[in-house]
């Protein structure tokens, strides 16, 4: 996985109005969440703030990245968990990190890359990709940018479910049943079936 490094400082004051100030000075509100628990057994959240134009990269990225936090001078790697957007300016008003470490496994979702030429495209059917990400639990150093799935042999009418896909290392989280990619019919497969057919 990247890494990128971006600083912020403690959060004095929550809560809405605290949060709405923040964004007036191009900062963007944000919770680290850990191994901390609270009384109640809950996770307890570090609130903090980070400049937006240092989270640009990282949230508008299809990239997924290890973030190197350092707030008030302490450092934290992370991975971002939620992110919030105004519904109408998609401005990033939130952001709900994951605290991270090099043994404690993570659960994230990972971008999918289809690499190879399908039969079933030679035949002259078209692929299709259903899934643009699959969530995968590892430590976070065995995680990979991207998942590479091999096509080479998807036939016509044929498809790739997540039970299928094996990548060294890695637990795949998404259900098995979930259908990653496949190669629908067209008309010219069709008129080319019929016309061996006959």
């Amino acid at each position: 996985m990247k890494e990128i490094s971006v600083s912020g400082q403690k959060r004095a004051t929550t809560g809405k109005k605290a949060s709405k100030e923040m964004r007036k000075e191009g900062l963007v509100p944000c919770n680290l969440y850990g191994e901390k628990k609270g009384e109640n057994g809950a996770p307890e959240a570090l609130a903090f703030a980070i400049p937006a134009s240092q989270l640009r990269r990282v949230v508008y990225s299809p990239d997924v990245y290890v973030v190197n936090i350092t707030i008030d001078g302490e450092d934290h790697k992370a991975v971002m968990k939620e992110l919030q957007f105004h519904p109408t300016t998609d401005a990033l008003l939130h952001v709900d990190f994951y605290e991270v470490n090099e043994e404690k496994p993570i659960t994230i979702g990972i971008p999918v890359k289809l690499v190879g030429h399908a039969q079933g495209v030679r035949d002259g059917g078209r692929l299709s990709q259903a899934v643009r990400t699959l969530n995968v639990t590892a430590p976070y150093k065995q995680i990979p940018e991207v998942l590479n799935v091999d096509v080479t042999e998807l036939k016509l009418g044929k498809a790739i479910k997540v039970a299928e896909l094996n990548f060294e290392g890695l637990q795949i989280a998404t259900p098995a049943q979930v259908v990653v990619c496949s190669v629908k019919a067209t008309r010219a497969s069709r008129s080319a079936a019929a016309a061996t057919a006959e």
